[in-house]
């Protein structure tokens, strides 16, 4: 179905290879470290198999966390995920925006109640809000610990909708892997993948997005 944009009340965002160019860096780390294992592969073909591999393991973590709530372990688990990062990376970590992503979110903030749903710890959302410098510009935030479900579950776009004071299926959830297409449409809110990260256009598509752009920029065109 094209996208309605009468329906949309507040846009909800990811922060990884959707508003932070997080997922290449990722890929790459993987690959490196695969490398021993994959030396026989051309390095196109390891950042292939890195990529998957992020992707086939997401779901898993998800899974993994709302586990680890539902028997009381999930504050331990990321407490202790919070120190093993404190002490692999003493400084505090540095993100780097998609291009233009600064100025699109403060351009549509005039027209909409926007929104961050991350599978990212409190902490790490946080930074990410502080470090750009837009605190003004989201109205609320949503970590993998602000509900007990975290994506592709609806559980933080219902959460997200209810702070913004609007329905979720007044909402649109714009995310690069299928698991923020799916948490889109488990909660009954409209989609767009972008390609700035994980997802290819086809993977998009076949979860159920709306529509599918390069980046997030392009959805000032969208709107016009």
């Amino acid at each position: 179905m094209p996208l309605d944009l009468t329906r949309i009340k507040a846009i909800c965002f990811d922060i990884d290879g959707t508003l932070a160019d997080t997922d290449d860096l990722m890929v790459e780390r993987t690959a490196k470290f695969l490398s021993v294992l994959l030396f026989a592969f051309p390095p196109q073909t390891r950042l292939k198999f890195a990529r998957k591999l992020i992707m086939a393991i997401e779901r898993p973590a998800n899974t993994l966390i709302h586990l680890l709530d539902r028997v009381g372990l999930d504050e331990w688990f990321f407490r202790l995920r919070h120190k093993v990062i404190s002490q692999s990376n003493r400084k505090k970590p540095l993100w780097k925006p998609i291009h233009g992503v600064r100025k699109t979110l403060i351009e549509l903030a005039k027209h909409y109640p926007l929104a961050i749903i991350s599978v990212r710890d409190a902490h790490l959302t946080q930074s990410f809000i502080e470090q750009m410098e837009l605190s003004s510009v989201f109205q609320c935030w949503a970590s993998a610990e602000t509900t007990r479900h975290t994506k592709p579950f609806a559980d933080p776009i219902q959460w997200t909708a209810e702070q913004l004071g609007v329905s979720p299926s007044e909402c649109l959830m714009v995310g690069d892997t299928t698991v923020d297409i799916q948490a889109g449409k488990n909660a009954g809110a409209q989609t767009v993948g972008v390609l700035s990260g994980f997802g290819e256009e086809s993977e998009l598509r076949e979860a159920g997005a709306d529509e599918v752009i390069e980046d997030v920029t392009d959805l000032i065109y969208l709107f016009r």
